[in-house]
């Protein structure tokens, strides 16, 4: 087995390394405003859950040579964000938003996505998913040192849910209907393949 030291690598053999062992990974795509009123989407691979209780999500939001990503930004000045699942029928739109573009210009316009008005907070979210989930920033965090934070990790509590009808049953979503999708290395994505169930122990 090799044995390789992080601190020795560059930055993109780290990444190469991380997100080829870490799979699969959910995918969260992500509407932000910025203070000028344009409506922001851009997708991040790197994000789970945090809580139930509260039910809280963490995405973790690498800068562009020390500087903030448009999402971040956004989302520490309005403390507000809207967090999509990615699924077989939005992937392609959500991958188209995933071009650089300057911060005046809407991801959501360029990908022909749908916004759609939230409950409890005034960020936008998109039709096109059959999840959303509306977001009160809780807490962010700089990391990678104090010289040159590397990334930004926003938690954000989850204050509002919206789920297809259709994949709602009795309280529980139905993955099949869902039709998750995730991300693997490189432009590789998955679908839920084989599933198999394994007891818990007592």
């Amino acid at each position: 087995m090799l044995s390789i030291d992080p601190s020795a690598n560059t930055e993109r053999e780290n990444y190469k390394f991380l997100i080829g062992s870490i799979i699969p990974r959910p995918i969260a795509f992500v509407t932000s405003m910025s203070k000028e009123g344009t409506l922001n989407g851009a997708p991040f691979s790197y994000f789970n859950i945090v809580s139930s209780n509260p039910p809280m999500i963490s995405l973790a939001i690498q800068r562009s040579q020390g500087e903030r990503k448009d999402t971040a930004r956004n989302i520490i000045e309005s403390k507000e964000f809207v967090v999509h699942i990615v699924d077989e029928q939005n992937v392609e739109k959500v991958n188209e938003t995933a071009a650089s573009l300057p911060p005046e210009v809407s991801e959501i316009e360029q990908a022909q996505l749908t916004p759609v008005e939230s409950v409890k907070i005034s960020v936008p979210g998109v039709k096109e998913a059959k999840i959303r989930m509306e977001c009160l920033l809780e807490q962010s965090l700089e990391l990678g040192g104090s010289d040159a934070p590397g990334c930004d990790l926003v938690i954000g509590k989850v204050v509002q849910f919206h789920i297809a009808e259709d994949i709602y049953e009795n309280g529980r979503i139905n993955r099949g209907g869902l039709e998750a999708v995730s991300r693997l290395a490189g432009n590789d994505y998955a679908k839920i393949g084989e599933i198999f169930t394994i007891d818990r122990p007592s």
